[in-house]
């Protein structure tokens, strides 16, 4: 019985053990991805910010804020992850709604707007051409945006930006309404 109780106490001195150790890796991670964001460095703290998420998975914040560096890096798609990945962890936050519709726009705008390209032939910059998949993927980022804006409000029904996010909403919508996106609606429809 002395035998069981004495491995019993050595195998929980351990786990709380690891479990310290872990914390204050995940905690200097987050701190070092805080840095890195405020010199701008967005792609070093998303770096930061998975390993942390790997090392503990169960911290809202962490999630927030590589959907922030990502948004910033314009690695959208795991922008969209993490805000996505967070809000399973806290429903009712506000900021991952609006977070996460201004990942979802932001990323929309990019597909539209193409990338420069310099041509060989006549070295000047023209936009790459803008495919009708593009086209539909940023018309669907659009209407998730506005239902992630609109849920913002509906959570913080008194919020100061609450103007300004309504500003928003107006712009998304009318992104359907622009002749390059009806387009592809009318070629799929």
């Amino acid at each position: 019985m002395k035998k069981a109780l004495l491995i019993a106490s050595v195998l929980f001195i351990a786990v709380i053990s690891t479990a310290c150790i872990n914390n204050i890796a995940v905690q200097e991670l987050n701190n070092k991805a805080s840095e890195f964001m405020q010199k701008g460095d967005y792609e070093s703290a998303v770096s930061r910010l998975q390993a942390s998420i790997d090392l503990d998975s169960t911290m809202y914040q962490t999630y927030y804020n590589l959907g922030i560096a990502a948004t910033n890096a314009k690695k959208y798609d795991i922008a969209i992850d993490a805000f996505e990945d967070g809000m399973k962890l806290k429903t009712e936050y506000p900021n991952f709604y609006y977070s996460l519709a201004i990942a979802q726009s932001a990323y929309a705008d990019s597909l539209i707007e193409g990338e420069e390209v310099s041509t060989d032939e006549d070295e000047k910059d023209e936009k790459k051409e803008i495919s009708d998949e593009d086209k539909t993927k940023a018309a669907e980022l659009k209407v998730k945006a506005v239902i992630n804006l609109k849920k913002y409000l509906e959570l913080s029904p008194n919020a100061e930006d609450k103007e300004i996010v309504e500003e928003l909403i107006k712009d998304c919508e009318a992104f359907g309404k622009e002749p390059e996106v009806q387009e592809t609606k009318v070629l799929e429809g």
